[in-house]
């Protein structure tokens, strides 16, 4: 990035933290637009924008439902990020966005039904268990497709290994029993604070409260299922080739690699 000349160019601000990007549209929109009386003001987006009634809270049910899925998905495209992190947000999205045209008052199918993306990566995760390549291969797999065919050898190298194998599994595990602790945590916030009928002014203003309450604790739950299982696979592969190998660093692992001769 070039450096602007302090004589000519005026001092440029330091951007907005893209935390506070995901924050804005993945929390803050959406409980705004499910919200009848936003911050006090009187403005309620169903009224205003869709016309009220029940016409106009399922219309801002779902955009508050599609806009995480829409912000998720152009960040994706436009970062071309292909991370682990990143590719399991974006199907969490997807699944959410499908999830928003299933209408069900509040209640325990509903609890259920906002559960339904977290006990799903849990079950898959853990049921990926039973096939050779559990998830978090899968995940790192994919994690490697922009590399060079050299460093994309390397890593597989690395995957391929017997304690590198075993700690791939227990990251699934890791995986796996956060994802579902954290659908039965939320489930049972649902259970207790959504349960107006759909397409009414409470539902949405309740649905916007459980979003408050579990959004960002579910996603610091998710964190932690994924940071777990990538220190422990960090800790084999550190183990197998040196303290300086990096599962994420395939140059590195290569040249460590062709060291070992």
């Amino acid at each position: 990035m070039t450096v602007p000349s302090p004589a000519k160019s005026p001092r440029k601000k330091a951007g907005i933290p893209k935390t506070v990007w995901d924050l804005l549209f993945t929390l803050i929109i959406p409980i705004a637009i499910l919200s009848p009386n936003i911050l006090g003001s009187g403005i309620s987006v169903a009224e205003q924008v869709f016309g009220g009634g029940v016409g106009g809270n399922v219309r801002a049910y779902l955009l508050a439902a599609l806009i995480p899925v829409a912000y998720v998905l152009i960040d994706l495209l436009i970062n071309r990020t292909v991370s682990g992190i990143a590719l399991l947000g974006g199907a969490v999205a997807l699944v959410r966005g499908a999830l928003a045209f299933w209408y069900v008052d509040g209640g325990p199918l509903f609890a259920f039904k906002d559960s339904v993306p977290a006990l799903l990566f849990g079950v898959l995760a853990l049921g990926s268990l039973l096939t050779k390549t559990p998830i978090f291969r899968i995940v790192l797999d994919a994690s490697t497709l922009t590399e060079s065919p050299e460093n994309r050898a390397a890593t597989q190298k690395a995957l391929h290994d017997g304690q590198v194998v075993r700690a791939v599994r227990a990251a699934t595990v890791s995986y796996g029993v956060v994802e579902l602790a954290s659908a039965v945590v939320n489930y049972f916030v649902n259970l207790q604070l959504v349960v107006g009928k759909f397409g009414s002014d409470s539902f949405n203003a309740e649905v916007a409260q459980a979003n408050a309450v579990m959004r960002v604790p579910g996603l610091v739950l998710s964190l932690i299922g994924v940071g777990v299982g990538i220190w422990l696979i960090q800790m084999a592969v550190k183990k197998r080739y040196g303290p300086e190998a990096d599962i994420f660093s395939p140059d590195k692992l290569a040249r460590l690699q062709e060291a070992e001769g």
